[in-house]
Parts: structure tokens; C-alpha cells; sequence
């Protein structure tokens, strides 16, 4: 087929924080060294900002030097963190530590709204000039004729049927060909995990490791919580889902009379009966949480899975013709539950390493090798650092947990052992014979309390449903009979969108796994924790999924 290519200096995939502060740092530095450049952007979603979703709470260090003066620019904040408050939940109480952890120490940090930050920065790079093509996902990746140097990236195709034929309002995908191209797609990016399996990015020994989130804003009455509390900034830990699975939640004071809320459980779990959105809901009910969010009424939700693995689990930064930033590359501070601002940062390395290979007129991994350096030598490794063996430690049962912890805690990261071996998230689930979570059935208001299905209508996703099934099973007999036997198919639990569906309804019938793709919330928990790897997440058409706007 043939396509229309384009070229340009640097092609950015992506417009989150990473992708985005890396447009404006190369403008900016570009402009400074009186050079001329072309930068291009693409982003999946229909607008910038629709699948970005984070907790968020926002250290301002790398905005404050990408842009100094933010807060005149129109910086959408929606409060300043005044206090943190860290909670122990126990069934039915909540017990306030009288210290909070030095990771979360958040006073003075900004609470925002990543979708509406994304929204923000892309105005200020488009007045910059950066080409920005919202609507058009990657699809692949472009190499040169030997096949280990990038190229570019080829959006995909749109006006496909759901059998892969052309319809009539079929478009081709385009070849967007650059000297470099960043990646910067967020956690378990599906062309990142194609360039792996290329170049080798990843240490097997050490593998990313994640979290989902699934976080809604709650609109509250006139007069509520955060009107008389001095801390706008909670955390928690315990209820529901105990000590030995990793996870928290957190409820964040917004604009307007509203909050964030949300649950974070490690995908390193090992009950397959655990319910994610179960827990979720059970979290809310929480007679303490139900407090502070009582009379209010959920008016946005969504999902996303968030890389934890740390320092030792970070790829390879840069390769021939091409740099990772962000979430893919794993800039995260997994203790502290931040990482816009590592993001951000992350970005703004790579721009400075690509204007000197630019200067160079040498794209090679030995010249963007300089992102590497740069990072290095940076706060933003040191922060990176302090946490590389966090996520092991809690992955741990018991005293040993809290053995490793508090080691790390006063040793600057380092711990007992330095450092502590990962186990990938999809081998850690054990036989359904060996489950302890006793069902419960939830009371659902459609108000404050919704279901998972009033919960995708909430997050606006939406997916041409006549398009070819963008959620790619292997071996779908594999499913109905290997996995639900010994798992009892957990991706009907795991998935926050009701994605996946197991009907036994007929006796003596094999069971039957449904995908209803057009729930996707593109979180890609399902890719990373069904434990035999028969999910493979792949982009749809450009524009779908969800459609957040305040999350």
C-alpha cells in the first residue's frame, strides 16, 4: 500500500507530561541556539489530555523550570496541598499516624488534574510552534534497512471493519519519519514493548512491575470535609486490602467543591479471586471515607496502570535514533506516589541530549546517550534512587515487609539486600484453590456508589465497534479451560471495565470468555497480569477510548 510519509527533526508519541515538556524544552532551547526546528506530536486520543489520568498530586520543581512563571500562564491548579494526612484503616476505624512518611511529605505541592495539565501545556506548545496531531495512535514502529535503527512511526489505519477490511471512509495510516523519535506512551507502551523485543531494553532479571488506579472525581455539597479540615491531602493504608497486598488509597481536595479519590493495588497480588473494582468500592464504604465523601455524587472515572518497578527496572534510554521518557521508561517515585514532575523532567533531558545530537548531526545511541548522562547526574535520579528497592520490599509478607522497610527508610533506599530481585506481576497469582476472599454482594446508588459499566459511561470511552477487536487473545480455548480451571479466569476481576466476561450459564456447557473491547479503558492490566500472556493490548483507531477531561 502506498503511504504518505513526512519528516521531521524529532516526532514525539505521546502528549502526556513527558511528551510535552519535551516539545517545549527542544522549542525553547532550539530558539535559544538561534536554530531552526521541526517538531512533530501525536497522541492517541481524539484531544490532548483525554487518556491522561493520575492521582495527582504535583511537585512543581520541573515545571518551575520548564516554565518559571506558571502560575501567570494559567496553570489549571486546583488547590495547594496545605497538610498530608496518613491513615491506618482497619475494618471499621481509621487511625491517624502522628508522622506521615518522608516520601509523602506533600506540603506546598499543587493538586491537579492531569488531563486538564496536558490540555495546559499543549496550548503553550502549539503557540510554540510543535505540530501536535491528536487522534492518530502509533501503530509501528519504523526501522532502517538493517533493522536496528529507528526511523519513525506509522499512525494506523482508520475505516477498518471488524474483520480487518477496508470500509469506505478508509484512511492509511502515515509514515512520520524523524532523525529522532520519543517515545514517550506511559506505562507498558505497546510500541516500546515492540522495540524490546528488537534491541533488548529491559534487564530480565529485573522486570517493570505495576500498579493500577482506579480514581473517580466526586462532587461534594457546599459544606463538607475539607471546609474544616487543615489537611486536604490523605492517605491510607490497610482496609480493604490489608498488609500483605500491596496498595492504598488516596482522597485529594479539587476546585469547586470536589475530590479525588481512588485505590491503588500493586498488580503484584496474589489472590485470583481479588476483585479490583470490588475493593474499590468496599475502600469508598470504608465508614471513614464514607464520611468524608457522604451526599456527593461520582461525575468522573477511570483507570490506569502506573510503572513501579524503580531504578533497577528502568530500559535502556536511548537507542540508534531514539530516547524513552516518562511512564514507559519508568520515571517514577514509587514511596512517594508521584511522578508527573519526573515525567515532566525526564522529558526536558532528552530534549537537551536531542538539540546536541542535532548540532551533531549524529542520532546515534553513542550521541542520545547523553539523556542518560544528564539523568545521571541529576535530583531526579537521586529520587529515583532512594526508591529502587521499594517495590520489592512491600511485595514481601509480614515482619519481613516491614523488616525491609524500615531498613530502606533510614538508609537512604539501600535496605538489607541492594538489590532486591522482581518477579514479573503475572507470575505471582496462586490457584483459585488457595483463595481467602470471601464475595460480597455491593449496593450500588448509581450516585455516589456506581457499578463498573455507569463507570465507563462516566469516563466518556467510546470505540467504533464495528473496528477490528484492538485486544489480541492468543489462545482463546486456553482461556475457557486451562486458565478458568486453575484461576478461575481472572481477567473478569481485574479488568476496571468489565472488559472481559465468563458466561456459565448452561449446565454441563464449557464455559464461553466474551470481550466486550469497547469498555477499554486502556489501563493494559490485563496485558501485564494474566498469567499465562495470552492478552496482548494493541492501539484501536486513533481517537477511541476514553474521553477524560478531569481526571
Amino acid at each position: 500500500m502506498e503511504r504518505e510519509s513526512i519528516n521531521f527533526d524529532v516526532l514525539i508519541v505521546g502528549g502526556g507530561p513527558a511528551g510535552l515538556s519535551c516539545a517545549i524544552r527542544l522549542i525553547q532551547v532550539a530558539k535559544k541556539n538561534n536554530r531552526e526546528i521541526e517538531v512533530a506530536l501525536i497522541e492517541k486520543g481524539a484531544e490532548i489530555g483525554t487518556h491522561a489520568l493520575s492521582g495527582a498530586v504535583l511537585n512543581p520543581i520541573a515545571l518551575k523550570l520548564l516554565i518559571g512563571d506558571y502560575k501567570e500562564k494559567g496553570c489549571p491548579i486546583e488547590a495547594d496541598v496545605r497538610e498530608d494526612e496518613f491513615y491506618f484503616l482497619a475494618k471499621d476505624k481509621a487511625y491517624k499516624s502522628p508522622k506521615t512518611p518522608k516520601y509523602m511529605h506533600n506540603s506546598g505541592f499543587h493538586i491537579i488534574s492531569s488531563s486538564k495539565l496536558c490540555k495546559w501545556l499543549a496550548s503553550i506548545a502549539e503557540s510554540m510552534g510543535v505540530n501536535i496531531f491528536s487522534g492518530f495512535a502509533g501503530a509501528e514502529v519504523l526501522f532502517k534497512e538493517d533493522g536496528k535503527k529507528i526511523a519513525g512511526v506509522r499512525t494506523g489505519d482508520k475505516g477498518l471493519d471488524k474483520d480487518g477490511g477496508k470500509k469506505g471512509s478508509f484512511e492509511p495510516g502515515i509514515d512520520l519519519l524523524a532523525k529522532v523519535t520519543v517515545f514517550a506512551e506511559g506505562a507498558k507502551g505497546s510500541l516500546v514493548e515492540s522495540i524490546a523485543e528488537k534491541l533488548d531494553l529491559f534487564d530480565k532479571n529485573m522486570p517493570q512491575v505495576f500498579e493500577i488506579g482506579i480514581k473517580e472525581v466526586i462532587e461534594l455539597g457546599e459544606s463538607n470535609y475539607f471546609k474544616t479540615s487543615k489537611g486536604n491531602d490523605i492517605h491510607t493504608l490497610g482496609y480493604p486490602l490489608g498488609l500483605n497486598t500491596v496498595g492504598g488509597g488516596f482522597i485529594y481536595e479539587m476546585k469547586n467543591n470536589r475530590a479525588a479519590i481512588g485505590l491503588i493495588i500493586g498488580l503484584c497480588y496474589k489472590d485470583c479471586e481479588l476483585d479490583i473494582y470490588d475493593e474499590f468500592i468496599k475502600f469508598k464504604k470504608h465508614p471513614f471515607i464514607a464520611n468524608i465523601i457522604k451526599g456527593g455524587k461520582v461525575i468522573a472515572q477511570g483507570a490506569r496502570t502506573v510503572c513501579v518497578g524503580g531504578y533497577y527496572a528502568m530500559p535502556k534510554l536511548a537507542v540508534d535514533g531514539g530516547v524513552f521518557v516518562g511512564g514507559c521508561a519508568g520515571f517514577q517515585n514509587s514511596p512517594g506516589l508521584k511522578g508527573i514532575h519526573l515525567s515532566m523532567y525526564s522529558g526536558m533531558l532528552a530534549a537537551d541530549a536531542i538539540i546536541e545530537a542535532l548540532e551533531k548531526m549524529d542520532w546515534t545511541s553513542d550521541s542520545l546517550n547523553l539523556y542518560k548522562e544528564l539523568f545521571e547526574k541529576s535530583w531526579a535520579k537521586a529520587e529515583i534512587y532512594e526508591g529502587r528497592n521499594f517495590a520489592q520490599a512491600v511485595s514481601k509478607k509480614g515482619i519481613l515487609k516491614f523488616l525491609h522497610l524500615g531498613s530502606q527508610y533510614f538508609t537512604k533506599g539501600k535496605g538489607l539486600k541492594d538489590p532486591m530481585s522482581l518477579k514479573p506481576d503475572y507470575k505471582t497469582l496462586k490457584p483459585k484453590s488457595k483463595s481467602s476472599i470471601k464475595k460480597e454482594k455491593h449496593k450500588y446508588d448509581d450516585t455516589l456508589y456506581i457499578d463498573k459499566m455507569t463507570g465507563v459511561f462516566l469516563s466518556k470511552t467510546i470505540h467504533r465497534e464495528d473496528q477490528p477487536c484492538h485486544l489480541i487473545i492468543h489462545d482463546i480455548k486456553l482461556c475457557v479451560t486451562t486458565c478458568y480451571k486453575t484461576y478461575n479466569c481472572p481477567c473478569v476481576r481485574f479488568c476496571p471495565g468489565g472488559v472481559y466476561e465468563l458466561k456459565t450459564d448452561e449446565a454441563g456447557k464449557e464455559p464461553e470468555l466474551s470481550v466486550n473491547f469497547s469498555n477499554c479503558l486502556h489501563c493494559k492490566t490485563c496485558e501485564i497480569k494474566d498469567p499465562y500472556q495470552n492478552i496482548k493490548w494493541t492501539c484501536p483507531e486513533g481517537g477511541d477510548g476514553p474521553g477524560y477531561t478531569i481526571l
